[in-house]
């Protein structure tokens, strides 16, 4: 397994519309294994590949429910239902989170790493990260719809 770097902000990939993925292959299952083992390390919920750098439509959340990992490709969101606010941090991000407005609930349409299609609703933090990761697939930071911002502690200030 590798571990990537992760991309912060101010890196232009972060702003950049990710392209679909069309190669279903082992490449594919061993990049999610190694962006959900980044992820892992960093302490995040949710990962996005724009934010290790590759321009693909892929992303990998935990959403803390029991299920473990869960595997997105080519994620479309649909069906938004009701509104939910709550505060978000962002692993690309590291310094600020922020209070962002978000479906309560949402449908997800998507493919797995065999190109198979799914899909699949939510609500609760599954809905939350969705939303949030498959946003950064389209070049949109978190920050950008933040309600309010506030700065993070560093460790040596806690």
């Amino acid at each position: 397994m590798a571990i990537y770097d992760i991309v912060k902000v101010g890196a232009p990939i972060l702003r950049e519309k990710a392209a679909p993925v069309k190669r279903f292959d082992k490449k594919l299952g061993k990049l999610m294994k190694d962006m959900a083992e980044t992820m892992y390390a960093a302490n995040g919920c949710g990962l996005a590949a724009p934010q290790i750098g590759l321009s693909q439509r892929i992303v990998v959340i935990d959403a803390g429910d029991g299920a473990g990992i869960r595997e997105f490709v080519n994620p479309v969101l649909t069906d938004p239902v009701g509104e939910a606010v709550d505060t978000e941090g962002c692993l690309s991000v590291p310094d600020y989170e922020g209070e962002v407005k978000r479906a309560a609930q949402i449908t997800v349409h998507f493919q797995d790493k065999k190109g198979d299609h799914y899909k699949l609703t939510a609500d609760g933090l599954l809905a939350r990260a969705l939303q949030h990761e498959c946003d950064h697939l389209e070049g949109i930071l978190f920050i950008d719809k933040a309600i309010s911002l506030t700065a993070k502690p560093k460790d040596d200030e806690r």
